[in-house]
């Protein structure tokens, strides 16, 4: 006996659009933390923030190209957001769930990035090796700020995409 799970249609305008909401969204939130954050706790101007991203491709080298590498870092920053966003609304369709509870699993689904982007993406990068230790306000920060300000964002707008699509395709199926 054979069972088939039912996958809801996807409307590729809307799963197109959650993406670029959550991912836009946690992208401006994030951007924005590491902006007030590390120019409050360190004195970093915003544009050595994203030099510091683009230096994930390039090296230290992109310590030295001005605005060509400030915005190779913010379009660096925002493919992972969007990156982050696809996955979530991808998962979300496989695992019902994700959809339910936005308020849960948005969070734990940014603490899941944080982790994937520290320990798998920064590693293999190009990013100069840390030569202190990351403090305790700043790992207090980055865990709340992806767990609120970037997968929170993500799972809401996911949740609300597909939600509108059932329901647009319940209404559909009325008619």
């Amino acid at each position: 006996m054979t069972t088939s799970v039912r996958l809801p249609s996807i409307d590729r305008r809307r799963a197109l659009e959650a993406v670029l909401v959550g991912g836009f969204l946690a992208g401006v939130f994030d951007g924005l933390d590491a902006v007030f954050f590390f120019g409050w706790t360190v004195g970093v101007s915003p544009g050595r923030i994203f030099q510091h991203i683009a230096s994930g491709l390039l090296g230290p080298s992109a310590f030295h190209y001005g605005w060509y590498t400030i915005l190779l870092g913010i379009f660096l920053h925002f493919t992972i957001a969007f990156g982050a966003a696809t996955a979530y609304y991808g998962a979300s369709i496989l695992l019902p769930p994700l959809l339910r509870k936005p308020f849960l699993y948005g969070p734990i689904f940014g603490l899941a990035v944080y982790g994937f982007m520290y320990y798998v993406v920064v590693p293999i990068s190009l990013v100069a090796t840390r030569t202190k230790a990351m403090s305790r306000l700043e790992l207090i920060n980055e865990v709340l700020v992806h767990a609120l300000f970037v997968g929170l964002p993500i799972a809401l707008v996911a949740s609300r995409s597909i939600r509108v699509n059932a329901r647009n395709e319940a209404l559909g199926s009325k008619r």
